[in-house]
């Protein structure tokens, strides 16, 4: 018997034997260190499925089933006890005249969560009214998972929601509503959607993506075995332990060099731009003034910092704060998402015009992912991420709009944000970034 099917002989041991007042049991796991949770996650037949990866690598969970859900993370929070967490997340637009499809918040308490914190494994499962319904579940388990495969699959052709056309008038649409104080700043996305000569599995575009994208969070939501929700993202909406908060201001972008020197040079010129560090200031304006009324305190980092990534740089302030003693993480969620980094300023004027020129709605991406517990919580912002819905793979990336932004550098940004996943795959999504001729691109 693995140690795996051990612990879960042990967990249903202990869950027969449970009180009606137990609410959590955690079972240690001894599992060697090459253990890999997707491939395990990926075998599994329980849904919802959510996977989760710290940016500093120290904790990785996959949580499987449901014993409650929720769509309003108030209600989820205040119904936990101490060591439970529910994970989910708060979508774009979801359940507005926009997107009447998408929920606007999902959250769930999982049945079974497989943990990984710094070495150390654990097994443990959310008790529900319903004992044999659990067991019943449990059973269901796959002790021996297939290793999930590299992608094989071909990228056979894109096509983008908005077209470069389409992109260019709603950038001069922006620039005009700026001139005329409408708004100071806009975040507009675009969609690309592949074609490819053969489907690719959730857990494989995130298995990839976990190994090539260094210094980001990484997560899987499923809620059925159709529609999956994956990505790397290397932006945190916030942290707390307690009354302590962490958060920050990711805004301001250029890509990598070809070489060290290059390299460099890019990044010397990011820390100086004055267009990307007016971006990021709005930022860092936008969270301090929402969080003011909920902290005692806050500490705001006085220059940026660089943070490098596989395809792209960005510039980043770090804000701490201690919170007031009321605060709870679903205030937090309600302050700070949409951030002016996935939105822009001031919130309700780029709402707006977000809703009336964008072409797709947005759903879960640029939207919150993350856990909910009575002392600790976490959420990253859902951006660098793909919906993979049957065959179909779409890829999301935002650029901001501010004064001097120009249509094609812009669309460039998204090129570079966009093959955060799209390179993964055997062809590239773009020409290295450069903007092809406008008639190359094919409009969704």
């Amino acid at each position: 018997m693995t140690a795996l099917q051990q612990a879960v002989a042990l967990l249903i041991t202990k869950i027969k034997q449970a009180s009606i007042t137990t609410q959590r049991l955690l079972v240690k796991l001894e599992l060697p260190a090459n253990t890999d949770l997707i491939d395990w996650m990926a075998a599994q037949t329980l849904f919802p499925k959510f996977y989760w990866q710290s940016r500093d690598c120290r904790e990785e969970v996959v949580a499987l089933g449901q014993v409650k859900t929720f769509t309003d993370p108030l209600i989820a929070e205040q119904v936990i006890t101490d060591d439970q967490r529910v994970w989910g997340g708060r979508s774009f637009d979801g359940h507005t005249e926009r997107n009447r499809r998408c929920l606007s918040s999902f959250f769930f308490l999982p049945l079974l969560e497989i943990i990984r914190l710094d070495g150390e494994w654990h097994l443990a499962a959310n008790m529900s009214d319903d004992k044999p319904r659990m067991l019943a579940m449990l059973q269901k388990i796959e002790m021996h998972p297939e290793a999930v495969t590299d992608i094989d699959s071909r990228i056979l052709s894109r096509s983008y929601s908005p077209d470069f056309d389409r992109w260019s008038t709603m950038i001069d649409q922006a620039l005009t509503g700026i001139a005329n104080n409408e708004f100071e700043k806009v975040v507009l996305a675009r969609r690309t959607t592949l074609q490819l000569d053969h489907p690719v599995l959730p857990a494989q575009l995130l298995k990839a993506s976990r190994g090539s994208n260094s210094n980001s969070f990484h997560f899987l939501m499923a809620l059925d075995a159709g529609h999956c929700f994956v990505g790397s993202t290397p932006e945190r909406l916030f942290q707390r332990h307690d009354r302590a908060l962490q958060t920050e201001a990711l805004a301001g972008t250029i890509g990598r060099g070809a070489d060290s020197q290059e390299d460099q040079q890019l990044a010397q010129w990011l820390l100086a731009d004055t267009k990307n560090r007016y971006e990021n200031r709005l930022v860092v304006d936008d969270i301090v003034g929402r969080l003011v009324p909920q902290c005692e305190s806050m500490n705001v980092s006085p220059v940026p910092e660089l943070v490098q990534l596989r395809k792209v740089q960005h510039l980043k302030r770090s804000i701490d704060g201690q919170l007031n003693d009321a605060v709870l993480s679903a205030d937090l969620l309600d302050s700070l998402q949409p951030t002016a980094a996935i939105a822009g300023l001031p919130r309700d004027a780029a709402l707006h015009f977000i809703a009336e020129h964008e072409p797709f709605a947005r759903g879960w991406y640029s939207g919150a992912v993350g856990y909910i517990g009575q002392q600790h919580s976490e959420f990253c912002v859902a951006i660098r991420s793909a919906m993979i819905s049957g065959d179909d793979l779409h890829l999301f990336a935002g650029a901001g709009i501010v004064p001097g932004s120009v249509a094609d550098s812009e669309w460039k940004e998204l090129d570079r944000k966009t093959s955060t996943l799209c390179s993964l795959f055997e062809q590239p999504c773009s020409d290295d970034g450069k903007i092809m001729d406008k008639m190359g691109y094919k409009s969704a």
